[in-house]
C-alpha cells in the first residue's frame, strides 16, 4: 500500500492562492503593507483585498533595523502572526530570500508556506544599496522558489521579483529600462509572477515598462509621487507603499508623544480610532 507523503495544504489557503491570482492579474492591486497583526487586522477592517508585509515595519516592530537583520525563524513567525490575524491573502516580503544560494530561498519559501502565505517579493540585490545578483544566479534563486512552492504543495504561490536598479541607481541612467526589461524577461522564464520595481516613478518609463514587460508591474507609491491612479493609468498592475503606513503610524506616536511630554496637551490623539472601535478588531 502506497503512502501519500505529499505536503497538505489546507483547503482555506488554497482558496486564497487562486483568489491572490486573481486579484494579481485580472484588477489592479492596491496593497497597504502591514508589519505586524494589528496593523494588517486595521488595514482589513480598511476594506483591504489582500495584505502584504513591509520588511522595513516587520523589522522596526522587532527591534531591527531593514536589510534581512532579523532571522528567517523570526521573520516567518512574524508573517505566521500577520495570516493568523487576517481572513485575507497575505504576501510575505522575504528581502533577497535570507541567504544567497538557491537552497537557502528555497528553505524560505517552504518555511513562509507553512505560515500560511500565499504570495512572497524575493528582490535581486545581495545588500541594501546593491550590487545585483547577476542574472543567471537570480534566475537560479527565483527557478528554486518556484519549485520549492510546488513541492511544498502550494504551486500557486505568487512570485513577485523585485529589481533593484532602479531603486539603487545601478548602471548608466540610460541603460536601466533596458536591464530592467532584460531581468524581467529572464525572471519570467524562471517561473516568476509578476515584477517589482522599486525606485522608479517616471510615468513615460513606468509606460513603456508595462507595455513591453512580460509580467505585470509592480510599483511602489510614495508621498508626493504619481497617485494610484495615475499609476494605473500607465499600466501598473499592482501598487504598493512599502515601509509607508508604518511610517506614519511612527511618526503620530512621535508626535503625540512629544506634545504630551512637551506643552502637555493632547491634539495629536484628535481623530484616533476609538478603543472600543479597535478592540473589537481582534475579538476572533
Amino acid at each position: 500500500m502506497s503512502v501519500d507523503l505529499s505536503p497538505s495544504i489546507d483547503a482555506a489557503t488554497q482558496r486564497k492562492a487562486r483568489l491572490f491570482r486573481t486579484l494579481s492579474t485580472e484588477s489592479v492591486l492596491v496593497l497597504p503593507n502591514a508589519w505586524d497583526a494589528a496593523s494588517a487586522t486595521v488595514i482589513a477592517a480598511a476594506g483591504a483585498a489582500a495584505i502584504a508585509t513591509t520588511s522595513g515595519g516587520v523589522s522596526w516592530s522587532l527591534g531591527r533595523g531593514d536589510g534581512q537583520r532579523l532571522s528567517r525563524g523570526e521573520m516567518v513567525e512574524a508573517a505566521r502572526r500577520i495570516v493568523n490575524s487576517v481572513d485575507l491573502p497575505v504576501t510575505v516580503d522575504v528581502e533577497g530570500g535570507y541567504g544567497p544560494a538557491p537552497a537557502d530561498v528555497a528553505a524560505t519559501v517552504r518555511a513562509v508556506v507553512d505560515a500560511g502565505a500565499v504570495g512572497v517579493n524575493l528582490e535581486d540585490s545581495t545588500a541594501v544599496g546593491g550590487p545585483l545578483f547577476d542574472v543567471a544566479e537570480q534566475r537560479a534563486r527565483l527557478r528554486a522558489a518556484r519549485d520549492a512552492a510546488a513541492g511544498a504543495g502550494l504551486p500557486e504561490l505568487f512570485i513577485n521579483a523585485r529589481t533593484d536598479v532602479f531603486l539603487f541607481g545601478i548602471g548608466a541612467p540610460d541603460g536601466r529600462l533596458d536591464e530592467v526589461l532584460a531581468r524581467t524577461a529572464a525572471y519570467a522564464e524562471a517561473g516568476a509572477d509578476g515584477i517589482f520595481v522599486p525606485g522608479l516613478l517616471d510615468l513615460d518609463v513606468l509606460n513603456t515598462l508595462c507595455a513591453e514587460s512580460p509580467l505585470p508591474v509592480n510599483a511602489m507609491a510614495i508621498a508626493g509621487g504619481p497617485s494610484v491612479t495615475e499609476l494605473a493609468q500607465a499600466g501598473v498592475r499592482r501598487i504598493s507603499l512599502g515601509t509607508g503606513l508604518a511610517q506614519a503610524a511612527y511618526t503620530a506616536t512621535r508626535r503625540a508623544a512629544a506634545e504630551l511630554l512637551g506643552t502637555g496637551g493632547l491634539t495629536a490623539l484628535d481623530g484616533s480610532l476609538g478603543f472600543s472601535e479597535l478592540d473589537v478588531l481582534f475579538r476572533r
